[in-house]
């Protein structure tokens, strides 16, 4: 992982924020990239914020040492918000049943709860609903003048931002505009209003409000691979997926190699095996179809992803065990990208660096590791 790429591309975000603070989204383990490493560099690039999914995230992020304000938002019954307020962890609240439940929190631990409040403005995921809003706002007021709680945010999330001229955007703006005035209506002055994630932190400048909140990008990655490639933008991307072969051998024509022999060698050939599987996050959908760099040229996995290993059809090149080859990285050196791996297997390439597992080492790079 290249901590020098997660500085760049933190201070580049924060270029197109222009006066807006950035929030740096490292829920998910920094996108599959090392939650506390990421977090760090992210904040030495200009990030004021983080931004988690779980409260455990950002629990883990205090416990590191990190004090920087950290948001949670995938909260529900059972976490355990005392603990949150405790450590002056941001809480984003969707329900009248969530804010009682801060209240209660920062009740037990004699502390003001640091609370953002979202709104469904088109999404149809989390956030109150239009309907449930002015209640909503009404509560946290109340909950404002009993000092029980502070309402440090309003937010919402973007559903079409990777395709810029969506007008679904614009309705999206609309939407919230009209829920920070029924806010503001009813007497809430928060200290940050966002919305932008990677996407509109790139192209709509008029979606900043106060704190943009990219993810992706971040990574290096874009989010509108088609129209702007990472390069394009200036993104670096922070991840490389090497392995080193277990084993190569001389095989000859006609041999099948792995389950279900969906792969035939067409002549003598080396085979080459990687200890990489589905168990390390190679997607099972690469079976015959995932790129990869060894002995200088691209090549296909040979055959059906197994659970821990994958192999390559290395022809007559001098490819010998310990050697190392290359699924993905920045593709500076004519390795494949994440987002190459994507299109090969359907899918997105947020879900191809999130999806590396445990077993995969992460070794840092770049200044001050």
């Amino acid at each position: 992982m290249d901590l020098d790429a997660v500085r760049h591309n933190t201070a580049l975000l924060k270029t197109h924020s222009a006066s807006a603070a950035v929030m740096a989204v490292v829920k998910a383990d920094a996108y599959g990239h090392g939650l506390v490493p990421c977090a760090a560099a992210a904040l030495e690039g200009g990030a004021t914020w983080l931004g988690v999914a779980l409260l455990d995230e950002a629990l883990a992020l205090r416990d590191a040492g990190v004090m920087a304000p950290v948001l949670a938002w995938l909260t529900g019954a059972g976490d355990d918000f005392a603990a949150a307020v405790a450590a002056d962890i941001d809480l984003s609240v969707n329900t009248e049943a969530g804010l009682q439940a801060v209240v209660t929190a920062a009740q037990q631990v004699g502390r003001i709860a640091r609370v953002h409040l979202k709104v469904d403005s088109g999404l149809g995921r989390g956030g109150s609903t239009a309907a449930d809003w002015p209640e909503l706002v009404t509560q946290a007021r109340k909950a404002e003048i009993d000092a029980t709680v502070r309402v440090v945010g309003i937010w919402s999330h973007f559903a079409y931002a990777d395709a810029p001229g969506h007008p679904a955007i614009d309705r999206q703006v609309a939407a919230f505009d009209d829920a920070l005035g029924v806010a503001a209506g009813a007497g809430l002055r928060p200290e940050v209003r966002h919305l932008a994630n990677s996407a509109a932190t790139l192209t709509r400048p008029d979606t900043h409000y106060d704190l943009t909140r990219p993810g992706l990008a971040v990574y290096g990655l874009s989010p509108m691979p088609h129209d702007a490639p990472s390069r394009t933008l200036g993104l670096h991307p922070a991840m490389t997926l090497r392995a080193r072969f277990t084993l190569t051998k001389s095989v000859s024509a006609g041999q099948g190699v792995s389950y279900q022999h969906q792969y035939v060698t067409a002549g003598p050939t080396t085979l080459g095996v990687l200890p990489l599987g589905y168990a390390d996050g190679i997607p099972r959908a690469a079976t015959n179809r995932g790129p990869v760099l060894a002995a200088g040229r691209r090549r296909t996995i040979a055959g059906v992803v197994c659970m821990d290993q994958v192999v390559l059809d290395l022809g007559d090149d001098p490819v010998q065990e310990g050697d190392e080859a290359t699924l993905f990285g920045p593709g500076d050196q004519g390795e494949p990208t994440a987002q190459d791996w994507a299109e090969a297997t359907g899918t997105i390439s947020y879900e191809i660096v999130t999806r590396i597992g445990p077993r995969v080492v992460r070794r840092y790079v770049g200044q001050g590791t």
